[in-house]
């Protein structure tokens, strides 16, 4: 395998190169945005850049729509004052000392109620997990009963931190979610479980695939480009 770039505007799309027992080039993003290139055993470097050139816009849109995956929350200190999410409300945190550990949302604020044993980090993060589990999986049983008609039916469905995606599902059909959607609009957090319903039914970004993705969510645009902007 060979690892090769090309420029395409201010733009450096860099691939890894290998040659095979094939008629046609083939190229494939994944979902860290790397971009693997399969081409024929004859084919020459130039034909192969040519090729990947003209297919450079389509590799951009690709890296760009898997970039909305990647959660860009910034660190909080948790501290009285600083501004927290949740389903895509901004609420003050207030930390008050006390001999009982808890948190509740009320108004526009988020109460932590700190003791002597537990942080207002752990807390806060505790809550987010106990409401992410609950509300999360309550919109993706609603979502997946809409995709029994398509013959698609998740093995399993688990909500947990991802450092690097919003969402993902593997081969055996398991749908993976991060919490930290439990921060944005319902609208986000259904956009990222649809996907990843359309995914077990056509594992590409095909026509076939954005075709299902329109069919069951017709603003899916408007959803997937909040998503980018609101937890950035």
């Amino acid at each position: 395998m060979q690892k090769e770039k090309i420029q395409f505007g201010a733009k450096t799309i860099e691939f890894s190169l290998v040659f095979q027992e094939r008629k046609t080039l083939g190229i494939v993003v994944n979902p860290d945005k790397s971009v693997f290139v399969k081409a024929p055993a004859n084919a020459s470097k130039e034909k192969i850049y040519e090729k990947i050139r003209k297919r450079a816009p389509w590799i951009i849109r690709q890296q760009s729509f898997f970039l909305s995956f990647e959660p860009l929350t910034p660190a909080k200190k948790y501290i009285s004052g600083e501004t927290h999410l949740y389903l895509g409300k901004r609420y003050r945190l207030k930390i008050i000392r006390s001999t009982q550990a808890k948190v509740q949302l009320k108004g526009a604020f988020l109460y932590v109620f700190v003791d002597e044993n537990s942080t207002a980090h752990k807390l806060v993060e505790q809550w987010y997990d106990k409401h992410a589990q609950r509300k999360i999986r309550e919109y993706a049983d609603i979502l997946t009963d809409k995709f029994i008609k398509y013959g698609v039916q998740p093995s399993s469905i688990e909500i947990r931190k991802m450092p690097k995606r919003w969402g993902s599902c593997s081969p055996r059909s398991r749908i993976l979610l991060n919490t930290e959607l439990i921060k944005a609009p319902r609208g986000c957090i259904e956009y990222v479980i649809i996907h990843e319903l359309c995914h077990l039914k056509y594992p590409n970004h095909n026509k076939s695939f954005q075709g299902l993705l329109s069919k069951e969510m017709p603003d899916w645009e408007k959803w997937k480009n909040r998503l980018e902007r609101f937890l950035s």
